[in-house]
């Protein structure tokens, strides 16, 4: 009698033990979101336990726990403390900004300042202390983010005339020009009076050190919004990143899709320029790093964005503690910093395309 073989006999032994491709994908991006936790956590404890104040690793992880009262408390509490936490907050909003705006405008090398919307912050918030004496970081919040909302319809609404619509590059020529015209205004309302000069100059270099204790809890609403309708258009982003047409037959509403997410960059954009200033670099280089290591998945470029921005702009604020006497603002170091970057990313091929 000849005996008939079960459809789990017939399969081949040779697969088995290894893993399926999406096993290897869950376990990729395990290692991956450990790697990243794991930076950024190494980046907050060494912005706790280094910097002014002459205050040795043991004695600020003995202070943070248990604060005393003494001048290594304070230093530790009211200035490492408050500092590190913006700077994550800031990073977190920064990255998450380029990575909306680099899928909106299907540019790998945007940033916040391609659409001329840290310009239109920048500009208002400049607008506020030259003319209305304004100096309180709750004001500036809401400068900047009037700022940026003009700034962000002025660019949609000048992209979008002349019947073809607001296309990738006609969003990034119109952000551009109009980002370079409130540059130069920047400039010149701060030529008009020596004071103004430098307390634009100051709040134009971009820190997140020595910023008044309302700061946080101002931009925080803005910046924590933005986060989460970033999180919700990441996946209509994926339909976008095909092509309007592809989008559109995919079921795509592309102009809410644009609008929504154009919503969200002015919040964060508007957060972190009101709370630190122009900050370039971290949009543009961790979403390009981040979609050159894991790929054009918008849901995984911003989550992996909100974990890896801060370290780089919480990094290049330690590092600009250290560079010179005196410290140097984070938005000098990131400059520093981003600029070799930038060149190497530009220069593989593979980095290169969303």
């Amino acid at each position: 009698m000849t005996q008939t073989k079960q459809p789990n006999e017939a399969r081949p032994l040779a697969g088995r033990g290894s893993p399926s491709p999406l096993r290897r994908i869950a376990a990729r991006h395990a290692v991956f979101l450990a790697v990243s936790a794991g930076l950024l956590a190494a980046i907050i404890a060494a912005s706790l336990f280094s910097g002014s104040g002459e205050v040795a690793a043991g004695r600020a992880w003995q202070v943070l726990w248990s604060p005393d009262g003494s001048a290594a408390s304070i230093v530790v509490h009211d200035l490492r403390v408050p500092r590190t936490v913006l700077g994550l907050v800031v990073g977190m909003a920064l990255g998450v900004a380029g990575a909306l705006i680099q899928a909106v405008t299907r540019n790998p090398l945007a940033d916040p300042g391609i659409l001329g919307v840290n310009a239109g912050a920048s500009f208002a918030v400049t607008l506020g202390i030259a003319f209305l004496g304004i100096e309180a970081v709750s004001s500036y919040v809401w400068l900047a983010m009037a700022g940026a909302a003009i700034a962000s319809v002025m660019v949609f609404g000048i992209a979008a005339g002349g019947g073809k619509g607001a296309t990738p590059l006609r969003l990034t020529l119109v952000g551009m020009a109009l980002g370079s015209v409130l540059l130069g205004a920047n400039r010149a309302i701060g030529l008009l009076d020596a004071s103004i000069y430098e307390q634009v100059r100051f709040w134009e270099a971009g820190s997140v050190a020595d910023r008044p204790p309302e700061t946080l809890t101002s931009v925080l609403p803005f910046i924590v919004a933005g986060l989460v309708i970033a999180l919700l258009c990441a996946r209509p982003l994926n339909a976008l990143a095909l092509g309007e047409d592809s989008a559109t037959s995919l079921g795509a509403r592309v102009p809410l899709v644009r609008g929504v997410s154009l919503l969200a960059i002015m919040l964060l954009c508007g957060g972190a320029v009101a709370a630190a200033g122009p900050i370039a670099f971290i949009g543009l280089m961790i979403p390009h790093v981040v979609r050159w290591i894991i790929g054009p998945d918008q849901r995984w470029i911003v989550v992996y964005t909100i974990l890896l921005a801060p370290v780089l702009l919480i990094g290049s604020d330690v590092l600009g503690r250290f560079l010179v006497s005196g410290e140097l603002p984070v938005g000098i170091v990131t400059a520093f910093v981003g600029a070799p970057i930038l060149i190497v990313l530009v220069r593989r091929e593979r980095a290169s395309g969303l």
